[in-house]
This record gives C-alpha cells, structure tokens and sequence, in this order.
C-alpha cells in the first residue's frame, strides 16, 4: 500500500508555522509527524500539501493510496485501522482522518465511511504542539528506544527520577544535573550540554544540538535538530536550526526553523489578571482565545529579534520578521516586517534573501531557488497585513 500524509484542509489554521512547511513536518515530541507514521507502518510516506509548497516535497502517487490527515498523532490502534481501510473514509466525530483511493481520484474522498471507535490525538492548533508535547516525547521515546542500548553519559553528571534517561552516540555532558521524575530524557546524536545545565523531563535534545552553560530547562521541552539554547526554557517547542543562546525566559512557545532570539529576550505566557490567552488566527482573521492561560511566543520561520526584546502574552510572529526596539511589540506582528514598539515596516526581500543565505551557510544549507520561491509566495500573500 502507499501511503500519503496530506494537510487536508488545516493548513490555513497553523499559520504561521505553515506558511513554510508542510502540517507533516510539524515536530512534536521527538519527531516529526511524517517520522512518526513512518515508524509506525514501517514505511516511507510522501507527502500532499499546498501547489506553493508542494516543490519542496516528495508526492507519489500509486494504484492504491491511503491519504492520512497529517494532523493525527499515530498510536497503534489508529495505526490499525488506517492500515485496514479500502474504498472507504476513516471519521471521527466528523473528523477526516483517512480515505483510500485509487491513482486517479486522489482528491476524491470516498462515500463509504468508516466510524473511528478508539481515542484520538490530534493537533487542533499551534498551541496544541507544546501542550502535547509531553505525551508526544514519551511516545516517541519508546519507539525510538525499543530494543536498544543507551550510551553512557559521564559520572560527573547527576541523574534521577523515575523515568530513563537515553543517551545517542556523541552526546557530550559534563556536570549536568538531570530530573526524570515526570518523563524519560532523550538526548540525540552528537548534542552537546554544557557545564551547570539543569533539565527535567520530559525533555528531547535532537540530533547536533547544544546547551549552553546553566541553562535552566523545564519540561515538557523539544529542542529540535541543530539549535543552540541557553537561559530558561518552559515547555517549549524549537523545530530546527534556531537559537536561544543567551538568558532570558522563554514559555509555552513553538520556535520554527532558523530563527535567533537576542540575549535576555524574554516572552510573557501569563497575563497579570491570569485571563484566558487570546491568539491572533490566521484562518479568522482575529485574535482567538486560546482556552489557555499560560500561552507565550509562536514565532515562524527566519525571524529574529535583538537584545532585551519583550513579548507579551500570546505573541505571533510571522515568517521573516526582523523584531528590535525597547518595549513591548504588538502581540502580532506581520512576516516581513521590520521594527518593534515605535513602529514596523516593511523588511524586502533582496535583504531579507541575504541574511537568510547568511545565516544557512553558517550550517552547511544552501537557500535554495524553490526556498526563494516560497518565500516571495508569503510576501506577497501577506502584504495585506502590512499595512503600517
């Protein structure tokens, strides 16, 4: 059976971290979502989503195909019956989780409809990705360390807690003070922590990642593959290539792909009457109560923002935004935007293209024709809400 990973109709509600990926490389926990329905039928997955993204992903397309709704968190049971399904819809309290066709009617979703009997673990929103982060690590955890051995970390080090610890090769920590008492910590391959680092679980360090010297880290925590972070981090989320590495707080927030976060930045997830945080929603075009009240920074892809920058409660960032300036931003600011407090305009992309090159040099990357692309898409399908 082949088996594609489609946005389906969702991609409008995870802007901004959609703007530049698909649904399907969301990470939460340990893993992407592609990574963990990959793992869970043992087989490679291409992936449907939006014609201006859709260059960047592999789709195949075969005599039988089952589409899953990437926003799906897999388990066995759901795994089960995905894999059971033909000429038929997979529903859930009139949710669309899967449907099996044939090459020629991939977007043709089936009459036949098959209820869903068992639990369902599914991201809703951005916010969902740190609040299920921690059942996502412990998930993802077992998986990835079934049957396996954990490399041995150094005896200077001080581990305890209920829950493992599992160590890749070429992890490097030296005096660093690990709490498993609420979840497993995974440490990946190559990672480094540093010196008078302290970490409760659940926690995930991804491959060729680093913590700096007495970083503070609460779970549950996913810092993802090739960032460096420091300070304090509180149930937060880092996809890849990004960089907290100086202090300053930061929680109950989902940093994208290649974005820096000046020294002593720090983000508010509490408002002071402890009301229930509103989210500025793309799909609606207003600002949505999140139904949360600790809720912090969603930040997309290659923003940055300088020193002591301040982010109120239920900040969204857009893609390419350059954020610097005393006092606090608005609580959305706009992809390719440029300034803070005393105003915004708008960030080009010649520049923005540059700094971009920049900075994906510095990691081996190369910014590719189809990455300029994408990214000339969201400027322009933005520009509406730069209106300064």
């Amino acid at each position: 059976m082949n088996y594609i990973i489609s946005d389906f109709n969702s991609h409008d509600n995870f802007l901004p971290l959609s703007f530049t990926r698909a649904i399907a490389g969301f990470r939460v926990g340990i893993l992407t979502i592609k990574e963990k329905w990959e793992k869970q039928l043992s087989s490679e997955l291409s992936v449907k989503t939006e014609d201006y993204l859709q260059d960047k992903y592999r789709l195949n397309v075969e005599s039988e195909n089952i589409l899953i709704n990437a926003v799906l968190i897999p388990d066995d049971k759901i795994v089960k019956s995905v894999k059971g399904l033909r000429n038929a819809k997979l529903v859930k309290d009139g949710i669309l989780l899967a449907y099996h066709v044939g090459s020629s009617e991939i977007d043709t979703i089936p009459g036949n409809t098959v209820e869903y009997s068992g639990d369902l673990l599914y991201l809703k929103n951005n916010t969902d990705i740190f609040s299920l982060n921690g059942i996502c690590i412990e998930r993802d955890f077992k998986i990835i360390t079934q049957g396996r051995k954990s490399a041995t970390l150094s005896e200077t080090n001080r581990i305890f807690g209920k829950h493992p610890v599992f160590v890749e090769n070429g992890c490097s920590a030296e005096c660093v003070t690990i709490n498993t008492t609420d979840g497993p910590v995974y440490l990946g391959e190559n990672t480094k922590i540093m010196e008078g680092a302290n970490i409760r679980g659940p926690f995930a360090l991804c491959e060729n990642s680093e913590i700096k010297m007495g970083a503070k880290i609460y779970g549950p925590t996913t810092i993802g593959p090739g960032c460096k972070v420091g300070g304090e981090i509180n149930n937060s989320v880092f996809f890849a290539y990004s960089n907290k590495a100086h202090d300053g707080f930061l929680g109950n927030a989902v940093i994208g792909e290649w974005c820096n976060l000046g020294a002593d930045t720090n983000n508010s997830n509490l408002k002071n009457n402890y009301a229930i945080v509103k989210l500025w929603n793309y799909e609606k075009e207003k600002f949505v109560s999140t139904g949360l009240q600790f809720c912090g920074l969603i930040m997309g892809d290659h923003s940055k923002c300088g020193i002591n920058t301040m982010f109120n409660t239920g900040t969204v960032v857009g893609v390419s935004a350059n954020i610097f300036g005393a006092g606090f931003p608005r609580n959305f600011i706009p992809s390719f935007s440029w300034g803070g407090h005393a105003g915004l305009s708008e960030y080009k992309t010649d520049t923005a293209f540059d700094v971009m090159t920049k900075v994906m040099e510095r990691r081996n990357i190369a910014l590719s024709e189809t990455d300029k692309k994408i990214m000339s898409h969201i400027f322009e399908i933005t520009a509406k809400y730069r209106n300064f």
